[in-house]
């Protein structure tokens, strides 16, 4: 049975509701928050496990070794995501992620098998992220109407925001209570709560044509037709180089060099996470703002026109003459980064043809997760030579270069969201 004709997929009215009172986008929000917070204490849990059972480079490698499969297999679940249809592919990969994990909860409970056993979870998760990402950014598209898609967007983004804040407490109960297993399992149980959510979300058909454009085609002619599909799109071919531009700039800056940043000012562990409060506070505005209003005017110069002061309080971040000056500023970066991030993943969302929007969705995560964390070493290895001002300069640069690019393309620049 295809997806097109799955009980569950009958279509949608055309006159959409809000997507904050449309009970079937909240059913999809409330499996992608729980499956979030999952992830969160499973990541937590494994770098515990891995901790106890390794030497901290050791332990490194296990929790760092899930970022290879997905980058390398990201564009091929785009494809798949494409294929097969969204919400089958989440269905599925959050399925073997809730069994994957909670067998490896029941081996931590019965025997202590070593690095080994956490390694391969970490490659099996990562395989299976590679699929699950690209698939989640094309489902938003087929659940409701484009005129509802950035606000969806700003959902997405409280739910990530919420997994933040809620998911470390919850990981680390779980440890406190029954150790690694217990914090495996807990996270086992969270994903698995996303699974009959997502069964009873109900899908849009695709057009004729497009549904039919993938599935006639072979696979390595899919993956090609959609990286040919970004390069020549008027708006997503820059706007993919924005966003590259400003991971690049961003990802070092606000994850080793917030690090290190403390350990120079003296601010300490509690410091620096007063500072990643910030951050994360003024993201979830800039997430609530776009939920509530739905819809932002000149789309394309927000997004451009919110980087480059982002760009700017990176670099004051470096020169902030204490805490209190330093989370304010956090909040800020937060606000004006969140904002743009926001935006881009709104026209992302209404820019492209829904058949392509998995390829499309694995692209934009290529960029971010295979592309931008090549910043952090060169971050840190940048600080221990010239020290935290000129490096986080010089990556406030790129990232308002990702702003000057985003301004420069006229497709970028006039871009509109759905009315």
């Amino acid at each position: 049975m295809s997806e097109a004709t799955s009980v569950t997929d009958v279509p949608i009215p055309a006159a959409s509701l809000p997507a904050h009172r449309d009970p079937n986008v909240l059913r999809w929000v409330g499996a992608y928050t729980a499956s979030m917070v999952g992830d969160t204490v499973f990541f937590l849990a494994l770098s515990w496990a891995a901790v106890q059972n390794g030497t901290p480079a050791q332990a490194g490698l296990v929790t760092a070794v899930s970022a290879v499969p997905r980058a390398l297999l990201m564009l091929g679940g785009g494809v798949v995501a494409d294929r097969l249809g969204p919400r089958r592919v989440v269905i599925g990969s959050d399925t073997v992620r809730c069994l994957t994990v909670l067998a490896v909860a029941a081996v931590l409970f019965a025997a202590d098998p070593g690095l080994w056993l956490l390694a391969l979870l970490a490659v099996v998760f990562g395989t299976v992220d590679a699929v699950f990402m690209p698939a989640v950014g094309a489902l938003p598209a087929r659940i409701t109407g484009k005129d509802q898609l950035a606000r969806v967007q700003g959902m997405r983004g409280l739910a990530i925001r919420f997994a933040a804040v809620v998911g470390a407490p919850l990981g680390g109960l779980g440890v406190a209570v029954g150790g690694a297993a217990a914090a495996f399992a807990f996270a086992g149980l969270l994903i698995a709560v996303s699974v009959p959510l997502l069964v009873s979300v109900r899908m849009r058909d695709l057009p004729a044509d497009d549904a039919s454009d993938v599935r006639q085609t072979t696979a390595w002619r899919d993956l090609v037709g959609g990286l040919r599909y970004v390069r020549r799109h008027r708006v997503l071919g820059p706007l993919m180089i924005a966003i590259a531009l400003g991971d690049l700039g961003f990802v070092g800056p606000l994850n080793v060099g917030l690090t290190l940043l403390a350990d120079e000012r003296g601010w300490g562990a509690s410091g620096m996470g007063w500072v990643l409060a910030g951050f994360g506070t003024g993201a979830g505005v800039a997430a609530l703002l776009l939920t509530v209003r739905g819809r932002l005017p000149r789309a394309g110069c927000v997004a451009a026109g919110a980087i480059i002061p982002g760009a700017g309080a990176i670099a004051a971040l470096a020169q902030a003459p204490g805490l209190p000056v330093a989370v304010g500023t956090a909040v800020l970066v937060g606000l004006l980064t969140g904002l743009s991030g926001a935006m881009c993943g709104a026209l992302l969302q209404t820019q492209s043809d829904p058949a392509y929007l998995g390829r499309v969705t694995a692209v934009g995560g290529i960029v971010s997760l295979g592309i931008a964390p090549l910043s952090m070493p060169l971050s840190a290895a940048a600080i221990g030579v010239w020290g935290t001002g000129p490096v986080f300069a010089v990556s406030a640069a790129v990232c308002g270069l990702g702003g000057v690019v985003a301004l420069c393309a006229p497709g970028v620049r006039r871009a509109e969201l759905p009315k």
